[in-house]
Parts: C-alpha cells; sequence; structure tokens
C-alpha cells in the first residue's frame, strides 16, 4: 500500500491534516475508530480564540506564556494564539456549530489561567461537535480514505528519512507497510501510563515510543497535566467548563479552599495549581471518599441543564443531582505538555515526518491552559497538512530501495511474536505487567513527586522491561498489547528521567524534594538517543 501522505491517528488534529492536504492521495490509519477513538472528540470545555474587540491576540499569548511557566516555544505559541479564529470559522465551515450569544456572536466563557472570556463551546460537548463537522467534511472528499483498527507499530525510517510505518491489523493479526511520500504523527497523548485517566484505552503514547526509536527528538517529556476534576476513582473527565460557569471548589469541612492557593483566579487559576490543592486537600484529611466537593447548585437550574448538559446527565446515571447536591471530584490524568519537538511548519528532525496535536511538545509549556488543546488540533493540523503535502509534491523514492529492509524487519516482528506464543515456560501476562506500570507511575511520577520516587520508579520500570521479555502471548488482543507495553515502557521510562533531570518545580512538574521555580531551569529538556539536554530560555 503506497499513498502521498500517511496521517496516523483519528482524532482532531488529525482530521484537519487530512482535509489541508487533500488534494493528495491520503490515508489516515486508525488505531481504532475515526473520530470516536481519540481525544478530541471527548473533550467537553471549548476552543479558546481571540474574537471579542475588547480582547487581543497580545493577552491570549501572555496567558499561555504564563500558564505555561515561561518555557513554552514563543513561535509555535505565537502561531496558535493568531490562527486560532481563522481555524475556528473554517470548523464553521466544516459543519460544526458552536453556541451564539443573542446578538448573534459566538458565545464564550471564562476558562482557568486567562484574562479574558475567550472559550468558545458548544454546550459542554465541543469535541463532540468539533469532530462531527471535520468528519461530515472529510467524508465528501474522494482522495482521503480511512483505514480502522490498524496500530502503527513502527515507523519505516532510512537515513534519517521516514517512508511511511508499519501496522499491525487488528482484525486478523497481519503486519503491513503502508508507504507514504510524507508521514504525519497525530496519535495524542499517553494518559493511559496511569490507573485514573481521562483518556481512551488507545492513548498509550505509541506516537513518542515510535518517534523516539527512530532518533526523533523528544521536548519536555516530564510535563503531565493531571486534571482538577474527574469523577473519583473513573478518571472520567469533570469539565473545567463547571467551574467556568460559577462552579466551587470546597473540602469536606464546607471550606472554599481554593483562597488558600490562589485567592484571585480561585477555582479558575490553571490546572496544575488547582490540581495540586485538591491533591493537598486530600493528602492532609480534608477530602471527602477520596475527592473533595464541587457544587453548582446555586446556579440557575436551566444553566445546568443547557450549558453543563453532559455532566449533568453523567452524574445522574449515579445517582447524583448535581441542581441539588455537589459533585465529588479528584485530578485525573489528563493531558501531556511535552512530545515531539517540532518547528513552525510541524517539521520534526526526521526528513519526511511531521507531526501535529498532543503528541508534540513546546506549545504549552510547563502546563496546558484548558481550552487551547482544541484550537492546538486546528491550527497545527492544518500547518502539518499543508507542510506534509508540499513535502510530498515535491519528493519522490523508489520502493526498490526500501522493501528488503521493511520485508527484513516483518519477518524479525513475526519471529519476536512467534517466539512468545504458547509457551508454558513463560508465566508473566502482558495485562498484569500494564497494571503494574500503571501503578508504579500513579505511585511515584504523578501530581507529586521527589527523587527517592522517581528512582524506585526507575528501577521497577527496568524490571518490568526485563518481564516483558519474558511474555506468553495467545491471540490477537495480546499481540497488540504487547506492542503497547512495550511502548508504555518506553514512555515511562523518558518521562521519569527528564523528571530526575529537572531538580525544580514548574508547571505540572512538581517536586516536593524542590518545591521552587529556579530561573535557572528556564529552559527546555530534550530527549533523543537516550541522551537528555538542557536548553536554556534567555
Amino acid at each position: 500500500m503506497i499513498t502521498d501522505v500517511l496521517i496516523i491517528g483519528g482524532g482532531g488534529a488529525a482530521a484537519r491534516c487530512a482535509i489541508e492536504c487533500r488534494n493528495k492521495n491520503v490515508i489516515i490509519a486508525v488505531k481504532g475508530l475515526f473520530g470516536k477513538s481519540g481525544c478530541t472528540v471527548m473533550a467537553e470545555g471549548g476552543y479558546n480564540a481571540v474574537l471579542n474587540p475588547k480582547d487581543d491576540f497580545k493577552k491570549h499569548y501572555e496567558d499561555t506564556i504564563k500558564g505555561g511557566a515561561h518555557i513554552n516555544n514563543p513561535k509555535l505559541v505565537e502561531i496558535l494564539v493568531k490562527n486560532a479564529p481563522k481555524e475556528l470559522k473554517n470548523l464553521e465551515k466544516f459543519g460544526s456549530i458552536f453556541d451564539r450569544n443573542k446578538d448573534g456572536t459566538i458565545a464564550q466563557r471564562p476558562f482557568g489561567g486567562q484574562s479574558f472570556n475567550r472559550t468558545c463551546y458548544s454546550g459542554d460537548r465541543t469535541g463532540h461537535e468539533l469532530m462531527a463537522g471535520l468528519m461530515e467534511y472529510i467524508n465528501k472528499l474522494e482522495k482521503v480514505k480511512v483505514l480502522e483498527d490498524v496500530m502503527a507499530i513502527k515507523l519505516i525510517v532510512m537515513d534519517g528519512r521516514c517512508y511511511g510505518a508499519l501496522f499491525l491489523n487488528m482484525i486478523t493479526g497481519n503486519i503491513f507497510p503502508i508507504y507514504a511520500k510524507s508521514t504525519v504523527l497525530a496519535t495524542g497523548g499517553a494518559g493511559q501510563l496511569y490507573p485514573i485517566t481521562s483518556n481512551p484505552i488507545q492513548k498509550v503514547g505509541d506516537g513518542f515510543a515510535m518517534a523516539y526509536n527512530e532518533g526523533v527528538e523528544l521536548i519536555d517529556m516530564e510535563m503531565v497535566q493531571f486534571h482538577p476534576t474527574g469523577m473519583v476513582g473513573k478518571g472520567i473527565l469533570v469539565t473545567e467548563a463547571v467551574r467556568g460557569e460559577g462552579g466551587i471548589l470546597y473540602n469536606k469541612n464546607k471550606e472554599r479552599f481554593m483562597a488558600n492557593y490562589d485567592k484571585d483566579r480561585l477555582e479558575l487559576s490553571t490546572r496544575d495549581v488547582v490540581a495540586r490543592a485538591i491533591y493537598n486537600e486530600i493528602q492532609e484529611g480534608r477530602g471527602i471518599n477520596g475527592g473533595v466537593y464541587l457544587d453548582v447548585s446555586h446556579l440557575d437550574d436551566k444553566i445546568i441543564e443547557e450549558r453543563l448538559g453532559t455532566m449533568f446527565k453523567q452524574f445522574m446515571s449515579i445517582g447524583v443531582d448535581i441542581r441539588k447536591e455537589p459533585m465529588i471530584v479528584a485530578p485525573t490524568a489528563h493531558h501531556f505538555m511535552g512530545g515531539i519537538k517540532i518547528n513552525e511548519k510541524c517539521e520534526t528532525n526526521i526528513k519526511g515526518l511531521f507531526a501535529c496535536g498532543e503528541v508534540t511538545g513546546g506549545i504549552h509549556g510547563a502546563n496546558r491552559l484548558g481550552g487551547n488543546a482544541l484550537a492546538d488540533t486546528q491550527v497545527f493540523g492544518a500547518i502539518a497538512g499543508r507542510s506534509a503535502g508540499e513535502f510530498a509534491e515535491e519528493s519522490e523514492f523508489d520502493l526498490k530501495d526500501i522493501e528488503d529492509y521493511v520485508n527484513k524487519v516483518i519477518m524479525d516482528i513475526n519471529n519476536e511474536l512467534e517466539n512468545k506464543k504458547n509457551n508454558p515456560s513463560i508465566s508473566y501476562n502482558v495485562f498484569e505487567l500494564i497494571e503494574e506500570l500503571r501503578y508504579i507511575m500513579w505511585n511515584y511520577v504523578s501530581i507529586v513527586r521527589n527523587e527517592e520516587g522517581l528512582k524506585k520508579a526507575l528501577l521497577e520500570i527496568k524490571n518490568l522491561r526485563d518481564k516483558a521479555e519474558n511474555i506468553n502471548i495467545n491471540g490477537i488482543i495480546e499481540i497488540q498489547k504487547y506492542f503497547e507495553l512495550k511502548n508504555m515502557i518506553t514512555v515511562a521510562e523518558i518521562i521519569i528521567k527528564c523528571a530526575l533531570e529537572r531538580r525544580e518545580s514548574r508547571g505540572a512538574h512538581y517536586r516536593s524534594d524542590y518545591p521552587e521555580t529556579k530561573d535557572e531551569w528556564k529552559g527546555n529538556l530534550v530527549v533523543c538517543n537516550n541522551n537528555i539536554k538542557f536548553i536554556k530560555i534567555h
């Protein structure tokens, strides 16, 4: 199978990328179902864009840089804020519908860490509406083909150039190549590294691992965002829109505790601050049933039913009427600020390989503002599509030069899998090892970290890697999980090593042994080929 542009991923960034290069032959290869298995469709709160004459790009830029603890790539932030309004209009052209004010202007709500109400929304199902429009548009494009239930397991890279990727057919178990002039990674994050996460089951860090394995630079991988509010024990997101509409956080003593952590912004502080505040209240014994209260019962019933309709139904399903009683919430693993290092054209350091969306790093710095992620998918999805299309236009390659290499790789992978099938002498189970990894990450590499815990985590992950070499595999599902486990181990090790390296607290990265933010650490950690390099921002 050969194409001009191969896009790996099935969310908002992948979809926008495909639309931008629709005049080329495009294959979207999705691990699950297109438009239904990524994080975009699950996003509830909104899309940040400067639309109001009283708002301006400088404010959005400064809010994003400040929220990111001043280690964002300023060029990428400028591109984000300046192009977000244009891409919002494109979404409406594609078919997405946003809530409007009585005067016909697009409605905007307040979100944490922002100096202006610039979050556009469609109730509390914004991501779903966004994907509905994108998918409707893509269905009309003759040159864009979608392959579902195929898992990318390895990029095809020779002599510093990417020629596509190898895939596992999750129905038949076959491994096959898709050759491409341009390849775009839009695989999302890795929330499934943790047992409590808002992410769907596909988000295990495949893109990070595949890229890293081929020498792609990753940036700021220690920066993992924990959304402050998820349903306790489930991780299911409780959108920031709840706080944006006026939701109040209380501890078990009915104290509005955010006044102790950010007296000016309170519940609308940045996510890292709110998440640590909730974590601290629980740790110090002021939590309730493993969480804290989030209350909107003081709001008008109509506001809750119309603007927070998904949350209303979500809690009613467990017998909680949020019009009359508070929710109980706790932090949940949510978003990766770190990822593949890209330039303004979404190019990586590997020729012919591009990236967009959550799999990239540098845009959000040490902490992402709510509402910036959906804008990120559209702005940089469009740029990646344009860049990949242009590269495909200018590039040719001879299959004969790479087929022998690819066939050998496939044979080696099949031999590796065959050696692990039905081997009674091997006792390790892939599902058990994945759960073991998740709890290592939750216990030592989550909201609060320290050197002792990180070193212990690194040792336990290394032991897990040894166990992963001795897994008994039976069936296609276990083959998929085996590839996922290897990727999860790779990504976990990178996160831990970067977290050990950054000896300060900044944004989502909080070290209890280094609680201060230090100017000497104002910069980025770039990891490549098992080397970590610190690049200071002046």
